[in-house]
């Protein structure tokens, strides 16, 4: 299952105010914001739709969603040994909430992908 999609942008006030716009109809709104990302999203919980502008992403980020850690763990070492580059180990990112641990690759066109558990160890 995806998890969240981000697409990268180039001005990130200017498509901030595209997507608020442009998905409005949709039930779609800022749910979550970090410097130069926004998410959106229909309502409480994680957003499952990001724009931001960050270059070490790379041109496409796709998260999958992790049944639990080892699975991320699991993921990483899979992903590592097919060809991947490491762009970011498993580990809790605390930034974004308290039990989000998480794994990034690039894979061999440089989009960057990820597994993620949202639950407690």
């Amino acid at each position: 299952m995806i998890d969240h999609v981000t697409a990268n942008v180039t001005d990130f006030e200017r498509a901030k105010g595209f997507y608020e716009q442009a998905l409005r109809p949709l039930g779609y709104s800022v749910q979550m914001e970090f410097p130069g990302a926004a998410g959106f999203g229909t309502g409480g919980g994680i957003p499952d739709f990001w724009i931001g502008s960050s270059p070490e992403r790379g041109a496409t980020h796709v998260a999958f969603t992790a049944s639990d850690r080892s699975a991320v763990d699991a993921f990483f070492e899979a992903a590592m040994a097919a060809g991947g580059a490491d762009n970011g180990p498993p580990g809790v990112r605390p930034h974004y909430h308290e039990t989000y641990y998480a794994a990034y690759v690039h894979d061999p066109d440089g989009n960057n992908l990820e597994a993620v558990c949202h639950r407690p160890e």
